[in-house]
């Protein structure tokens, strides 16, 4: 399988504080990988690793086997092909819903103004966020907000896309429609990295699910294997003690 992203020995510390440690893993194209663990295990720190928004203090990340922490790519460019979701949406408050998904795409891409109208359009539509296009951000709800960022992350047209807990900012009544949207670009065949709390979408929808405790992976496997019969003694605790909640 062709492998988009690649981790090898990857470390992060900050200061004596080690997040990471010896990271050893990789996502091919079309893949859905949940990344799952306790609040402090390391996960969004990979992710951020990943995105360069934390830089690593050691090891390599592989880019279609180019280690993208000594080429030439700018972060800019290499983020667009990363899109990122992040847990508090992270939108642009002064711009409507339609801008906040076309800015990227005139600054970063340098498209002209129609083409990323149009591009912007057909994700809003996807996400089911068309309707909303004069809205600003604090004209819709929280679910909405989400299903905005993911299409101002598709509007890019990334090859991945790195879901940083997307669900655990919403309230409850919300977290359906936005876990719907992922869904259905799991079965699209977009390759996807999704640190999340939801057990229930990671065991019926990720290919592969990552287990991590205290910045280790500790299991990497099947979801059937991770929820049905995990191997180790600290996934086994994890998922007894997240499932009876």
């Amino acid at each position: 399988m062709d492998k988009i992203i690649e981790i090898r020995h990857l470390q992060k510390s900050f200061g004596t504080n080690v997040v990471l440690r010896d990271i050893n893993f990789s996502v091919s194209k079309g893949e859905v990988v949940c990344i799952i663990g306790s609040s402090g295990s390391g996960k969004s720190t990979l992710l951020r690793c990943l995105n360069l928004l934390e830089y690593p203090s050691g090891g390599e990340i592989l880019y279609h086997g180019n280690n993208i922490l000594e080429q030439e790519m700018s972060n800019a460019v290499y983020r667009a092909k990363m899109g990122m979701v992040f847990q508090q949406f992270n939108l642009f408050n002064n711009l409507n819903v339609l801008d906040n998904c076309m800015v990227g795409q005139i600054k970063v891409l340098k498209k002209d103004p129609a083409s990323a109208k149009e591009k912007a359009m057909e994700y809003l539509e996807l996400v089911g966020m068309s309707q909303f296009i004069t809205a600003k951000p604090n004209q819709i709800s929280g679910g909405q907000k989400q299903r905005v960022a993911i299409a101002r992350a598709l509007s890019m047209e990334p090859e991945a896309l790195l879901f940083d807990e997307p669900t655990s900012a919403l309230d409850p009544e919300l977290v359906g429609e936005v876990l719907k949207v992922m869904k259905k670009l799991a079965r699209s065949g977009l390759t996807m990295l999704v640190v999340t709390h939801e057990m229930g979408f990671a065991r019926d929808v990720a290919n592969r699910v990552v287990f991590m405790d205290s910045g280790v992976i500790v299991e990497d496997d099947v979801p059937e294997v991770i929820f049905n019969n995990p191997n180790n003694e600290r996934t086994r605790e994890f998922l007894r003690r997240t499932l009876e909640e």
